[in-house]
């Protein structure tokens, strides 16, 4: 239960991180704050390394996951800020998700990603302002 959390939460955090250094890197050329976002992406790969990514994918239940649909607001953006945002919102969710479960298993990965979510805030900051 806990792995399917993980890899479900670390699958949306890294998917949400790779659209905001795309958009940073191709809409808004933006060197700084697209190597920032890589580096928080490849971050959050190091500290999940650390679990057992045996059982994190083995957890891993595409078709029995009860909340696959897609909602009406996941479908629609009004122009690239709102994806930026969308995208954001994801992360830092998914980031304090994994933050949250982890607590049960390891402190200090709990609390790197605590470190990470909080770049991620000062990140969505920088970003806003340009747009």
């Amino acid at each position: 239960m806990l792995y399917r959390i993980l890899d479900a939460n670390f699958n949306r955090a890294k998917e949400g991180l790779r659209v905001c250094e795309d958009l940073c890197r191709y809409v808004w050329n933006q060197k700084t704050l697209t190597r920032t976002f890589k580096d928080v992406r490849h971050g959050l790969t190091q500290i999940i390394a650390v679990l057992d990514i045996q059982k994190v994918l083995q957890a891993r239940h595409i078709q029995g996951d009860v909340g696959r649909a897609t909602t009406i607001s996941e479908s629609k953006r009004d122009d690239i800020n709102a994806v930026f945002w969308a995208n954001s919102q994801r992360v830092k969710e998914s980031l304090r998700v994994l933050e949250e479960v982890t607590k049960l298993m390891d402190a200090k990965i709990s609390s790197k990603l605590k470190v990470l979510r909080y770049k991620v805030y000062a990140l969505e900051q920088k970003v806003i302002r340009l747009s």
